[in-house]
């Protein structure tokens, strides 16, 4: 069980609220919370980097000079790889980096590294009804009033994407805007502070409560 304390918009304390989420115990959390991140970098990667081998590169088809008597070295082809625009040696071809990792083990890292994260955990009341037109100043404003800075790496956790909040984060530097469905290892471990809404915190329990 976890306690954490609720901001308003104002960012005054108005409360406090407790969440309780199914983590990985002490002497496995880091192996599975790693894997986990280095399967979801792993699975972005798009693995379409390619270059020719010799037999690919176009031309080379003859020999370029006769095997003996000219004193150069021998060479049955323009395209080799001691060649300039020859082909290439064990150069990278397309592949897929996906990893594999089962749904259980993965929701169990979602929980684990967010709750690794409760001391930087910013809970705050629902705002979107304070936000009537996408304005970045005030939103930047607001994070600074719940303890957050714009120097700083901030990921921001609502319970469904509202256009006027997503409008007004798109532009802020160092603040990524994600719904609480969407969570993934590598932005909760990569933030500086994370702001989370009641809502989404409740919408958090709900999806990956385990």
């Amino acid at each position: 069980m976890f306690e954490c304390v609720v901001k308003n918009w104002q960012g005054e304390q108005v409360g406090q609220t407790t969440f309780d989420l199914k983590v990985a115990k002490e002497k496995t959390a880091s192996h599975i919370v790693h894997r986990a991140l280095v399967r979801q970098m792993a699975n972005a990667r798009q693995g379409t980097a390619s270059t020719k081998t010799r037999s690919e590169v176009r031309g080379g088809g003859r020999k370029p000079w006769r095997q003996k008597g000219t004193g150069r070295a021998r060479a049955g082809s323009i395209r080799s790889p001691l060649w300039r625009g020859g082909g290439v040696i064990f150069g990278p071809k397309p592949r897929d980096f996906e990893i594999k990792m089962n749904r259980k083990e993965r929701q169990l890292a979602l929980r684990t590294a967010f709750a690794s994260r409760i001391d930087d955990l910013i809970v705050v009341e629902e705002f979107s009804d304070q936000m009537q037109r996408p304005k970045t100043k005030e939103l930047v404003s607001a994070i600074a009033r719940w303890g957050g800075s714009q120097e700083r790496k901030t990921l921001l956790i609502l319970a469904e994407r509202k256009e006027n909040v997503y409008l007004s984060a798109r532009n802020v530097e160092n603040l990524k805007l994600i719904p609480a469905d969407q969570l993934n290892v590598y932005d909760l471990l990569h933030a500086d502070k994370i702001v989370v809404t009641a809502q989404a915190l409740e919408k958090i329990q709900e999806v990956y409560g385990g």
